[in-house]
């Protein structure tokens, strides 16, 4: 398991390498963007077509890798009842390893409907109004988050797993 661990710690650092400047990079995009429409409306009183097509596919990007990055770091919202009702440590970690089951039954599940949301969208060949963007330009950061979600949810896991088996073999 340690192995697979060591493995998936490389995996992040690459990703991470790659997932942080595009994250800070959309992120200035999408204000600019946003900056440049409110001038240009206000100001000029002339809109820019197809501005809000750009700062919606940004915007899901930005979305699904900023929730990536929660995902990795465990800082998504979470509610721990557990360790204020109960002080036992063992009934924590093994409701930390429920959550963590249930959370990658319901990514797997997202990534599956997602696929199908872009596969969809692939054989449609459906693209937005003015600017023609393919629809799963923007559609596909949903399943491409959601292999995120499984991946740092498959380390948690393994985490959670050996936390609760190692205490488990304490006490026994």
């Amino acid at each position: 398991m340690k192995k697979i661990l060591y493995l998936m710690g490389q995996i992040d650092r690459t990703l991470m390498f790659v997932i942080k400047p595009v994250v800070a990079i959309l992120s200035v995009f999408v204000a600019v963007l946003l900056v440049v429409g409110i001038f240009t409306r206000s100001v000029l009183e002339k809109p820019v077509f197809g501005l809000e097509e750009l700062v919606l596919l940004a915007a899901m990007w930005l979305y699904m890798f900023g929730a990536a990055i929660a995902s990795r770091d465990r800082s998504h919202l979470s509610a721990d009842f557990v360790q204020v009702v109960c002080s036992n440590k063992s009934v924590v970690r093994f409701f930390h390893l429920l959550a963590t089951v249930i959370s990658l039954i319901m990514a797997i599940l997202f990534a599956r409907w997602s696929f199908d949301l872009m596969s969809w969208s692939l054989s449609k060949v459906q693209t937005s109004t003015v600017l023609k963007i393919p629809w799963y330009v923007s559609q596909s950061s949903l399943f491409f988050g959601s292999v995120l979600f499984i991946f740092y949810l498959l380390r948690d896991f393994l985490n959670d797993l050996a936390s609760f088996q190692s205490r488990h073999e304490i006490h026994n």
